[in-house]
């Protein structure tokens, strides 16, 4: 096994903290009553957040599109926003796509695979 990037690495804490942070802060709206609907439905997108940068961590390949898929889902719903959010939006993503897919990530993740079934050895 090689060694983790630090990108990768980064990105993954990133997306931990994120998906802990949101799902509490999001909790306590959703406990107080204040738009329970919509703090609901934040709630449940913060868990692929916490999901992905776990199992990045730990060398799943699977996890980086879903790191990725997450991000994206937030650069798409900023589009429907103001132009300055949809632009931060989309160079975090830029940046999180370069972490996730440069050359040293992709042959960490890939040495983490078994040949047969691509599953983490």
């Amino acid at each position: 096994m090689t060694k983790r990037p630090l990108p990768l690495t980064i990105v993954a804490w990133v997306y931990i903290a994120v998906g802990i942070i949101g799902f509490i802060v999001h909790l306590r709206e959703a406990l107080s009553g204040h738009d329970y609907r919509n703090s609901v439905i934040i709630e449940l997108t913060e868990i692929p957040a916490l999901i992905a940068g776990v199992f990045l961590l730990r060398g799943h390949n699977w996890a980086r599109w879903l790191a990725l898929a997450w991000m994206g889902f937030h650069v798409v719903l900023s589009a429907f926003n103001s132009l300055r959010e949809f632009a931060i939006h989309a160079l975090i993503c830029s940046v999180i796509a370069w972490a996730l897919f440069r050359p040293a990530a992709s042959e960490y993740l890939r040495k983490n695979q078994t040949p047969a079934t691509g599953a983490p050895s």
